[in-house]
């Protein structure tokens, strides 16, 4: 039985990468379809704004403090 990664076989270290692999497919998996289950009315669209009249701004008068 090996307590340290760096002293495992080489077999050992072949059952880490799979066991990473595989959690890594079933997070992403499980990730795409909760997405894809998600409601439909999340689709993006474009939306249009016209430009109004232009207006002016004017300084409202109040004195600054420097």
């Amino acid at each position: 039985m090996n307590h340290s990664i760096y002293s495992a076989d080489r077999t050992t270290h072949l059952k880490i990468v799979v066991v990473a692999l595989v959690a890594g497919i079933a997070v992403a998996g499980l990730g795409i379809s909760a997405r894809l289950n998600a409601e439909p009315n999340y689709t993006q669209t474009a939306k249009v704004i016209k430009a109004g009249k232009p207006i002016a701004v004017t300084s409202s008068g109040a004195s600054l403090v420097r």
